[in-house]
């Protein structure tokens, strides 16, 4: 084996370079602006933002460059024709500057992510637009799978080696190369090296590939022995769950909705990558699994259909429920196409996923504005449920007369709103000018780093406060998340002792609770007393043989069931979103069991305690003492 010389990689290089210029520039750009971001992060907001934005464009640049280079190499179209286009795509993802600004819409990360997926979709097909080439196709995206992988194997291997020859020099020299060095070697590594070591293993000639037929075997065995099991098992778990539900008449739980992805995900996968093999005599298994892959897939989809609508109904829209519909739809109709045309075109599924994608980034289909629209409705409900709307604005609410777990699900959602989308679409509902109260807010000092203001994520929070303060909802906090699919209470009951000082009588032994391990022994003149802490609600210790549990949980019951006598003990509070808090003579956080032998006594320092519509979670804490006496 002849290893190339360093005259042959660098000439290498820079044909590279020659033949992707624009691509090189916006990997050059994205490096420099991430360099940057580490060297300013926490010290200015303003150009930490622009920073973040460069590094996004950079990234959108590269791809859609990418793409209009292999588009016109393809048609082999004249050269001013080639320029023009290559021009109009990098100017393009330029202008994506002005529009994403994730620094003060936190959605637009989201935004940037579709659109990275969609153009790097776009670079799977944009060299086959034409009709057939499926063999051709099939073998560039393996080839660009392959040299990816292999491009991240490269400059991880590079990383780990100049990573531990810097150290070693700090540690030889005392030299002091501090931690933000090895993030900076890291972002010249992944954006330069490896961006032009997988640019230089790109097709050239596209053409040529529909006349390759080879297959790595390996891909084969991968593809038969580990991803068509694993859509298997994924199938057996599913059905086995559909068929629970329609015996039940359950409604189905979230979890699924990934599981039925998975399976999906594993299947398609599964089928594109033996995709050039299936024709062959040996392979005929492959086309019985390909049609009951897909048309047990549609069932599956109709128990995705049914958990994301539950959760729509009762929750609205969010992002992530969006895009669960409209994969719901996608695998649809991709499965009913493989299911009734013989001529199958495997470029459909990253055509019609991309076109998807494209559509869920701006537009009042998008993900964001579906998401939005739907999120405001419901903090605007909530107003209108308290007869705080007028002329169509939001007006103060009196929290004295709000349920908290209303005030709780409102603050929820107005912070989860703001982070999301910002403050500004809410200016139709808002007499106040949102624009000079961001601008107002954006000049404050930060809490945390002397000097400068204050960060992104300080800049969100204080627009969230100054929504709940202008709203009159500041008593409350956002405990309850309603835009989340397992609503949990976190107030319920705390029970503690009033009294500093207990006089113990009549007992030989004390022994403090000690939560430090499953099982807590000690010894007492040759009797091992042994703690136990179970995943229950007791508290269990054993002397010698003798077992005490002390259900802790059914005291807590039975001290919020006497609520009479209970509410000389409530400590008043005006936070109504805090867990209710007796302090209690300490007799009655007691618990007593005896046995033959021995008098045993658990008394509770404190207890806290959720119940949820009458059902108990759990006791969250209960911190105690053992008192034991000796027959």
């Amino acid at each position: 084996m002849k290893f190339p010389s360093l005259k042959s990689l660098a000439q290498g290089a820079l044909d590279t370079i020659k033949r992707y210029p624009f691509e090189i520039l916006f990997a050059f750009v994205g490096t420099i602006a991430a360099t940057t971001e580490i060297e300013l992060k926490q010290l200015s907001r303003l150009n930490e933002g622009w920073c973040i934005r460069l590094i996004m464009v950079a990234n959108l640049g590269l791809l859609l460059s990418l793409s209009a280079s292999l588009y016109t190499k393809s048609l082999d179209l004249a050269v001013n024709r080639r320029r023009l286009i290559k021009w109009g795509a990098t100017l393009f993802a330029a202008s994506l500057i002005l529009i994403i600004n994730p620094s003060v819409r936190e959605a637009d990360y989201l935004r940037f992510f579709l659109m990275s997926l969609a153009f790097h979709l776009l670079v799977a097909f944009a060299a086959f637009t034409g009709k057939g080439q499926l063999q051709g196709f099939w073998q560039f995206n393996k080839t660009l799978f392959l040299r990816f992988l292999t491009s991240v194997l490269y400059g991880l291997v590079l990383f780990l080696g100049l990573a531990a020859a810097i150290g070693a020099t700090n540690f030889l020299f005392n030299f002091k190369f501090e931690s933000d060095t090895y993030a900076i070697l890291w972002v010249w590594i992944a954006g330069i090296f490896t961006t032009i070591f997988f640019l230089a293993g790109v097709p050239a000639e596209t053409s040529l590939l529909d006349s390759d037929h080879s297959y790595p075997k390996g891909l084969k065995i991968f593809t038969q022995y580990v991803l068509i099991p694993l859509a298997t098992v994924y199938l057996i778990i599913l059905l086995a769950y559909e068929i629970k539900i329609l015996v039940q008449w359950n409604l189905p739980k979230g979890l699924v909705s990934n599981l039925i992805l998975g399976y999906a995900v594993f299947g398609i996968l599964s089928l594109l990558l033996v995709y050039p093999i299936r024709e062959h005599a040996e392979n005929k298994w492959l086309k019985t699994f390909s049609r009951s892959f897909y048309f047990l897939l549609i069932p599956l989809l109709g128990l995705l259909f049914v958990a994301v609508g539950a959760r729509v109904f009762k929750y609205g829209v969010t992002e992530y429920r969006y895009f669960l519909i409209l994969l719901a739809c996608w695998l649809l109709f991709i499965s009913v196409y493989f299911l009734l045309f013989k001529k199958q075109n495997i470029k459909l599924i990253p055509v019609s996923l991309c076109i998807l994608t494209l559509l869920a980034i701006y537009g009042p289909q998008s993900a964001v504005s579906v998401s939005m629209y739907s999120q405001r409705r419901i903090i605007i409900k909530f107003f209108e449920k308290y007869k705080a709307v007028k002329d169509g604005k939001l007006m103060p609410v009196d929290s004295n007369k709000v349920n908290k777990i209303d005030g709780s699900h409102v603050v929820a959602n107005l912070d989860y709103f703001i982070s999301k989308y910002d403050i500004l679409p809410l200016q139709p509902y808002i007499n106040k000018d949102l624009t000079l109260v961001t601008d107002s807010l954006g000049k404050k000092k930060s809490q945390f780093y002397h000097g400068s203001v204050s960060d992104r994520y300080e800049l969100r929070s204080d627009k969230v406060e100054w929504a709940k303060n202008y709203l009159g909802l500041h008593r409350f906090q956002p405990y309850y998340r309603g835009q989340e699919d397992n609503v949990t209470a976190v107030n319920g009951y705390t029970f503690r002792s009033n009294e500093d000082i207990t006089v113990i009588k009549g007992y030989d032994l004390s022994l403090a609770t000690d939560n430090s391990a499953d099982t807590v022994v000690n010894n007492y003149n040759g009797t091992k007393i042994t703690e136990i802490h179970p995943d229950t609600q007791e508290r269990i210790i054993k002397i010698g043989n003798d077992v005490f549990r002390f259900d802790v949980e059914a005291l807590a019951r039975k001290l919020v069931a006497d609520s009479v006598k209970m509410e000389k003990y409530l400590q008043r509070t005006n936070e109504s979103y805090m867990p209710k808090t007796y302090n209690l003579p300490r007799v009655m956080l007691a618990v007593n069991q005896e046995t033959a032998k021995y008098q045993v006594t658990f008394m509770a320092e404190s207890i806290q305690y959720n119940p949820q519509g009458g059902k108990t979670l759990h006791v969250n804490f209960a911190p105690g003492t053992y008192l034991i006496k000796i027959k």
